[in-house]
C-alpha cells in the first residue's frame, strides 16, 4: 500500500529531494529491485491489444515474464546491474491490511459480476490481479537463467532493499512504495521498471535531504508515515498530511500527539484508534527483519543461453528470435569488467543538520578571524 500523502509533503516541502533523471543517468550504478511491487506492475501493465494479459496457448500467464525479461533489459543496456529481492513471510501486523484487501477484492468481485461494459469489466479485473506464488517462482527461475541475482528478503522485499543500499552492496533501492524512505534507505528510485513508451522520469528520491529539509530525524519522519497510514496499523482518523506534518513538528513523537489530542476536547474531530500498536509499528521500520546486507554476496553472470530459449520459447512460447537478441544483449552487459562510474570510487555521506551548522559555524569564525589578522597587519 505504501504510505498515503507523503509523495505530496516531499514535493511541496522538500522539492530539492527530488531528483527527475533520465535512465541513462544511472549508468554504472548497482540497484535493488522490489521484485513483487514489479511483478504486479508487469501483470497490470503488460498487455494484449484487448486488455488481457499475455498469455500461452493453454492458458498460463506470462505478462509477468515479459515484463522482467525486457525491463531488465532495458536497464542492463543503460549500463545498470539489477538484483530483485522478494517478500518473504509478511509480518503479523500485517494482517489487518491484507484483511482489508481481501474485503476489497470481494467487493471487486461482485462489480465484475454486475459489470456489463466491457471496458468496466476490463477495470475491475485489474483490481483483482494478485501476485502468486507461482509467478514469484517463475521470475526467480527467469533471473537465473539470465544471470541476474536475486533473493528472498525474510518479510519485506522493501526493508531488505534498503539494508543492501544502505551496506553499500548498491546505490539505490527501487520501489514505487513510499514506505521505503522509512526503512532509511540512501535513496530510492521511483518509476524505474515503468515502461520505455511511458516516457516517464524516475524519481530519486535523497532521503537524508526529506529529513534536514522537513526538519524531522528518523524516528519522527516514521511517525509522520505512521500517522498517514502505513501497512501495519491504522492511522489517526480525521489526520490528513498537512495535519500530520504539523502535528509532529509541534509535539515531536506518537506519544505526544495521543497526549495533546486526547487532553482536549476540541480535538474530538481526531480519533485514535483503540489498542494503537503504533510502537510495534515503529519497531517493525526501524528494526525491520533483514539479512544483513555484509553477508549479501551480489554476482551478475553470464545467461544460461540453451536454458534461457528451453524456457521462454519451448514452454512459454516467446519469438525465439527477440530471445536470442535479448542473450546478445544480456551477454554485452553482463560481462566483466563494465565501467564503472567515477564516484564509485568514493563513498558519499550525507551531512545531517547539525554538521551543517556547525560548518557554516566554523567558516564564519575562520572568516571573522581572517579579517582581525588583516587588521593587524595593517596596523603594523
Amino acid at each position: 500500500m505504501g504510505i498515503k500523502g507523503l509523495n505530496a509533503i516531499i514535493s511541496e516541502h522538500v522539492p530539492t529531494a527530488v531528483r527527475k533523471s533520465d535512465i541513462k543517468s544511472f549508468f554504472g550504478r548497482k540497484v535493488a529491485i522490489d521484485a513483487s511491487m514489479s511483478l504486479y506492475q508487469f501483470l497490470i501493465a503488460v498487455r494484449q491489444q484487448d486488455g488481457a494479459q499475455l498469455s500461452t496457448e493453454t492458458g498460463e500467464t506470462t505478462s509477468h515474464l515479459m515484463g522482467i525479461f525486457y525491463r531488465t533489459l532495458r536497464m542492463i543496456d543503460n549500463g545498470i546491474k539489477p538484483c530483485y529481492v522478494f517478500d518473504g513471510k509478511p509480518p503479523v501486523m500485517k494482517s489487518h491490511e491484507l484483511g482489508k484487501r481481501s474485503s476489497r477484492r470481494e467487493e471487486t468481485e461482485k462489480k465484475l459480476a454486475e459489470a456489463i461494459d466491457q471496458a468496466e469489466k476490463m477495470k475491475q479485473e485489474r483490481r483483482l490481479v494478485r501476485v502468486s506464488k507461482e509467478h514469484n517462482d517463475e521470475a526467480k527461475q527467469l533471473l537465473e537463467l539470465m544471470g541476474v541475482p536475486y533473493l528472498t528478503a525474510p518479510t519485506e522485499a522493501e526493508a531488505q532493499c534498503a539494508e543492501l543500499a544502505k551496506k553499500g552492496k548498491v546505490y539505490a533501492a527501487a520501489s514505487e512504495d513510499m514506505d521505503t524512505l522509512c526503512y532509511r534507505t540512501p535513496y530510492l528510485l521511483r518509476h524505474l521498471t515503468f515502461s520505455e513508451a511511458k516516457k516517464e522520469p524516475i524519481h530519486e528520491i535523497d532521503t537524508e535531504t526529506v529529513l534536514n529539509g522537513l526538519g524531522l530525524t528518523i524516528e519522527q519522519f516514521v511517525d509522520l508515515g505512521i500517522m498517514l497510514g502505513c501497512d501495519y496499523c491504522e492511522s489517526i482518523r480525521g489526520v490528513g498530511p498537512v495535519t500530520a506534518l504539523k502535528l509532529i513538528k509541534e509535539h515531536g513523537s506518537l506519544e505526544k500527539i495521543i497526549e495533546f489530542v486526547e487532553s482536549d476536547e476540541s480535538n474530538s474531530k481526531w480519533k485514535i484508534p483503540e489498542d494503537w500498536p503504533y510502537k510495534e509499528a515503529r519497531e517493525l521500520f526501524l528494526n525491520p527483519d533483514v539479512i544483513d546486507g555484509n553477508e549479501v554476496n551480489l554476482k551478475w553472470s553470464p545467461p544460461k543461453e540453451d536454458e534461457l530459449i528451453d524456457f521462454l520459447c519451448n514452454q512459454k512460447k516467446f519469438s525465439e528470435e527477440r530471445v536470442r537478441s535479448g542473450i546478445v544483449r544480456l551477454k554485452k552487459g553482463l560481462k566483466s569488467g563494465v565501467q564503472v562510474r567515477l564516484d564509485g570510487f568514493f563513498q558519499v555521506v550525507p551531512k545531517t543538520k547539525e554538521q551543517l551548522a556547525a560548518a557554516a559555524a566554523k567558516a564564519k569564525a575562520s572568516k571573522a578571524n581572517g579579517k582581525g589578522k588583516g587588521k593587524v597587519n595593517k596596523r603594523r
